[in-house]
C-alpha cells in the first residue's frame, strides 16, 4: 500500500499535473485554489475505488471546483459539531470553576484546562474519518453517501484502514521534514508546495485504496452468504 501510495503521483505524464498542483498550492492564500486541489483530492479517491491506476489529470475546472467545495463542506461538517461540543465542556468547566472558586472550584478548572490535551484525540478522530467520509461521497456522488454511517462504519473498524491512516501519518511527519529542511533556503521554500501536491495525491490514493479493499472484501461476503440461503 506505501509503496502504490508513493508511486502514484510520477505515473503518467506527472511533470505537468505536479507544476499545477504545485502551483495551486503556493497560490492557496487566495482561497479559490484551496477548493481546486480539494477537488482534486476527491477525483484521485474517485479514480482509485473505481481501479484506475493513473491520476487524474487538472481538467474540467468547474467539476472541480464543485468537488472541491463540497470536499471542505464535507470535512467541516465532521470536524466543526465535536469541535463544539468539545470546546462546551472544556470551557464550561473552566468558567464554572473559576465561578464557584474554592478547591472544588479549582478541580473543576483545573480539570477544564486538562481537558484541553484531550483535543489530540479529537484532532486524530477527525483526521480519521473524514477521508473514509470523501471517499463514499466521491463513490457515490452524492453528498447524503458522505455522511452514511452503514457504508463508511465497517471501513473505519478495518484493518486496512486503520494501517492507511497510519501510512499517511507517517508521509505527513516525512513532509514536515522535508519542508522543515527546504524552508531553510529561498529556493526550498519554492518546492514546499510542489512536494506538499506530491504527498497529498499520495496520501489519498492509501485512504482510496484501503476503502476499495474493504468494500470489495464486504461485498464478496454478502455475496457469499446471499448464495448460501
Amino acid at each position: 500500500m506505501l509503496e502504490d501510495g508513493l508511486s502514484y503521483p510520477v505515473r503518467g505524464d506527472w511533470v505537468g499535473r505536479i507544476l499545477i498542483g504545485g502551483v495551486l498550492g503556493f497560490l492557496s492564500v487566495l482561497l479559490f485554489p484551496v477548493f481546486l486541489l480539494m477537488g482534486y483530492w476527491v477525483r484521485v479517491l474517485e479514480k482509485t475505488v473505481a481501479g484506475d491506476d493513473e491520476p487524474p489529470e487538472f481538467d474540467e475546472w468547474g467539476d472541480l471546483f464543485v468537488k472541491g467545495v463540497i470536499g471542505t463542506v464535507i470535512g467541516l461538517a465532521y470536524a466543526i459539531v465535536p469541535t463544539i461540543v468539545y470546546s462546551v465542556v472544556v470551557f464550561g468547566l473552566i468558567g464554572v470553576g473559576i465561578g464557584i472558586g474554592g478547591d472544588g472550584g479549582g478541580l473543576l478548572a483545573g480539570l477544564g484546562f486538562v481537558t484541553i490535551f484531550a483535543s489530540i484525540p479529537l484532532v486524530l478522530l477527525i483526521y480519521y474519518i473524514v477521508p473514509a467520509a470523501l471517499t463514499n461521497y466521491a463513490r457515490e456522488g452524492t453528498i447524503g453517501a458522505a455522511f452514511d454511517i452503514g457504508a463508511i462504519k465497517p471501513v473505519l473498524l478495518s484493518v486496512d484502514y486503520l494501517l492507511a491512516t497510519l501510512f499517511p501519518m507517517g508521509v505527513a511527519l516525512a513532509l514536515t521534514i522535508v519542508n522543515s529542511i527546504l524552508a531553510a533556503t529561498v529556493i526550498g521554500v519554492v518546492l514546499v508546495p510542489f512536494v506538499g501536491f506530491y504527498a497529498n495525491v499520495a496520501i489519498f490514493r492509501m485512504f482510496g485504496n484501503a476503502f476499495a479493499k474493504v468494500s470489495a472484501t464486504a461485498t464478496s461476503q454478502s455475496a457469499t452468504a446471499s448464495a448460501s440461503v
